[in-house]
C-alpha cells in the first residue's frame, strides 16, 4: 500500500464508478497491513481486557462464563466485525470516512446518515470519561515508580487504605478538581493525557495513530508477559495459607462454578445475567458497535483483505484478553487476598485490590509500575481510536482542515471530560455516561449495522464486497448468521438487558441531579451532530450530483 498513489486512485474510483461517489479524495491511509491490524487491535485492547473481563468471568460462573462468551464471540463479535470492516472499506472507496457518510453511501438512502450519527456520538462520549480513567492509570504508574503509594504497616488495614488512597486521588468523595492542597494532582495528569491524545490525533492516521500503535501494542504485550511470568512463578507465597497458590488461583478464575439454581455449573447457563455479561464483554472486547472499525477500515486500499485483517485483529484482542488478562488479575488477587479479594468490579480490582497485591508481592513496586503503565498504554491506544471518527466527520461534514477539526473536537471533549472530573463524587457522571452510551448505545449501533449490512446493502452484495481481494473466504454459514442469527441474538439480549437494568437507571433520572444533567449533555451532543449531519447531507448531495456525467 503506497500512501500517496493509492490515495489519488481511490478518490478517482469514487467519482467514476460507485453509487453515491464523492468528488472528495482520501486524505490519509494506512501504510501497512500490520499497521492497521495493530491499530484496530489497540483500539479494542483496553482496560476491559485486563480488568473487566477477569471480573466478569469470576463473578459469572468462572469457566461456565466462557460458554456464552465464545458463543457471543462467534455469533456476534466476528460477524459484526467483518461487516464493519467491509462497509468501512466500501465507504472509503467512495471517498467517505465518517459513519454518517458511509451509512448513507452503503445504504444508498440519505436518511441512514442520521442513524450513522451514533457512530460519531458513541466514541466521543466514551472518550470524555475514558481519558479520565486513562490518567488514573498513568498516575498509579508514576506513584509506583516514585514509591509514593503508602498503605501503612498494618496488613489488616491495607484494603481500607488502598480504597481511601484511590478515593482521594480521583476525588470520589467530592469535587475531583481540588484537594486539600489546591488543584488535585489528578487534574494535571488528566490535562497531560488529554493533550498527548490530541497531539497524536493531529498527526493523522499514518503518522499519528499507526506509528504510535506500532510501538505501543508490542510494548504493552511485553509488559503484560513480564507481569504474567511473575504471577505464574509466585507458587505459594504464604506457607500458612497453602490453599492460596497459583494453581488454585487459576482454578478460581477458570473452573466452572456451581450455580445456586441446581448446584451444578450447567445451571449458570440458565441464568440470563451470565449471557448478558458475556455478550456485553464481547462488545467491549472487540470495539464492535463503537463506530471505530468502520472508520479505520475506510482508510484501507480498495483491494486490501478485510476478512483476514478483521480475523487477525480480533484474534490479537482475544489473546490479550483471555491469555493475558485472564491469567494475571484474578489469580494474582486470589494468591494474596483469597476468594474475597479476587472479586469486585473493574475499579475494585484494578485500583483497590491490586495495589494490595503488589504490596505483598516481592518486587511489587516494579511490577506495579509495569502493570499500570501497561494499562495506560492499553487505554491510550483505545482513546486515540475514539477521537478519529469525530475528526473524520468534522472534516467531511464541515469541509474543514485537520487543524480546525482537532480544535473543535478538543473543545467539545474537553468540556465533557472536565464535567466528568468535576462531578467525580460517587463517579456519578462517569457511571451514567457508561450506562447510556458505553452500554445501551453500543447495542443500538451494533443492531443498526447488522441490519444495514444484512438487509439494506444485502448479504450477497456484502459478501461479494468482503471477499474482494480476500485471501481467506468467509465461511458459508456467515450468510445465515449475519442476516438472521446476529440480529435475533442482539435484540433478545438487548430486551433482557433493558428489563434487568433500565428501571433502576430511569428511577435515578427521576430524582434529578448529576445523572439527569449527564443524560441531557448526551442528548445535547447528539442534537449537535444530527444538525451537522443535516448540513453535511446537503453538501454531499451537491458533490454527488456534480460528479455525475451531464
Amino acid at each position: 500500500m503506497q500512501d500517496g498513489r493509492d490515495d489519488g486512485q481511490d478518490g478517482q474510483e469514487g467519482q467514476q464508478g460507485e453509487p453515491g461517489g464523492s468528488v472528495r479524495k482520501q486524505r490519509d491511509q494506512w501504510t501497512s497491513r500490520i499497521g492497521v491490524i495493530l491499530a484496530v487491535a489497540g483500539s479494542a485492547v483496553g482496560l476491559g481486557n485486563f480488568l473487566r473481563f477477569p471480573g466478569q468471568a469470576a463473578e459469572n460462573g468462572g469457566g461456565a462464563f466462557m460458554v456464552p462468551y465464545f458463543i457471543a464471540f462467534l455469533l456476534l463479535g466476528i460477524p459484526i466485525c467483518w461487516a464493519e470492516w467491509t462497509m468501512g472499506r466500501m465507504g472509503g472507496r467512495m471517498g467517505f470516512h465518517s459513519s454518517p457518510a458511509i451509512y448513507g453511501a452503503v445504504a444508498g438512502r440519505p436518511r441512514w446518515r442520521f442513524m450513522g450519527a451514533l457512530g460519531v456520538l458513541i466514541p466521543i462520549i466514551i472518550y470524555m470519561y475514558y481519558v479520565v480513567i486513562e490518567s488514573w492509570c498513568l498516575g498509579y504508574a508514576l506513584a509506583y515508580l516514585t514509591g509514593s503509594i503508602d498503605l501503612g504497616n498494618d496488613p489488616s488495614t491495607y484494603g481500607e487504605r488502598s480504597a481511601a488512597w484511590f478515593g482521594d486521588f480521583v476525588g470520589i468523595g467530592g469535587n475531583g478538581l481540588r484537594d486539600e492542597s489546591g488543584i488535585s494532582t489528578s487534574v494535571y495528569l488528566w490535562l497531560f493525557v488529554f493533550v498527548v491524545n490530541f497531539a497524536f490525533i493531529y498527526r493523522g492516521i499514518s503518522k499519528g495513530i499507526e506509528t504510535f500503535c506500532k510501538y505501543a501494542v508490542p510494548l504493552m504485550a511485553l509488559c503484560a508477559v513480564i507481569v504474567l511470568v511473575r504471577v505464574l512463578t509466585l507458587g505459594t507465597p504464604n506457607p500458612e495459607l497453602p490453599d492460596q497458590n497459583v494453581l488454585n488461583g487459576l482454578g478460581f478464575m477458570w473452573n466452572p462454578k456451581s450455580s445456586a439454581v441446581d448446584g451444578s455449573w450447567v445451571g449458570s447457563l440458565a441464568d440470563p445475567g451470565v449471557w448478558l455479561a458475556a455478550t456485553g464483554q464481547i462488545f467491549f472486547s472487540l470495539s464492535v458497535g463503537f463506530g471505530i472499525i468502520i472508520n479505520y477500515a475506510s482508510y484501507l486500499h480498495r483491494d486490501k483483505d478485510v476478512v483476514l485483517s478483521g480475523l487477525t485483529a480480533s484474534s490479537t484482542n482475544e489473546f490479550f484478553e483471555v491469555c493475558l488478562g485472564g491469567l494475571i488479575t484474578i489469580p494474582a488477587a486470589f494468591i494474596f487476598l483469597g476468594a474475597a479479594g479476587a472479586t469486585g468490579g473493574t475499579f475494585g480490582l484494578g485500583f483497590n485490590a491490586l495495589p494490595v497485591v503488589f504490596l505483598y508481592m516481592p518486587g511489587g513496586e516494579f511490577f506495579g509500575f509495569l502493570w499500570f503503565f501497561m494499562l495506560f498504554l492499553a487505554a491510550i491506544t483505545s482513546s486515540l481510536s475514539m477521537l478519529q471518527p469525530g475528526i473524520a466527520f468534522l472534516e467531511e461534514g464541515l469541509d474543514i482542515d485537520r487543524h480546525s477539526s482537532v480544535m473543535l473536537l478538543g473543545l467539545l471533549t474537553g468540556a465533557g471530560s472536565l464535567f466528568v472530573v468535576y462531578f467525580s463524587e460517587g463517579l456519578a457522571a462517569l457511571d451514567t455516561m457508561d450506562f447510556w452510551v458505553g452500554t445501551a448505545g453500543i447495542f443500538v449501533l451494533a443492531t443498526l449495522q447488522v441490519i444495514l449490512y444484512g438487509w439494506v446493502l444485502g448479504v450477497d452484495k456484502g459478501i461479494e464486497e468482503a471477499e474482494r481481494g480476500a485471501q481467506l473466504h468467509l465461511p458459508k454459514v456467515f450468510r445465515f448468521v449475519i442476516k438472521y442469527v446476529s440480529p435475533a441474538y442482539l435484540l433478545t439480549i438487548f430486551v433482557l438487558w433493558s428489563r434487568e437494568n433500565l428501571p433502576g437507571y430511569i428511577d435515578s433520572l427521576s430524582k434529578g441531579g448529576v445523572p439527569l444533567v449527564t443524560v441531557g449533555i448526551i442528548f445535547g451532543v447528539l442534537a449537535i451532530f444530527l444538525i451537522l449531519v443535516h448540513v453535511a447531507s446537503g453538501r454531499w448531495d451537491r458533490e454527488t450530483q456534480s460528479s455525475q456525467p451531464t
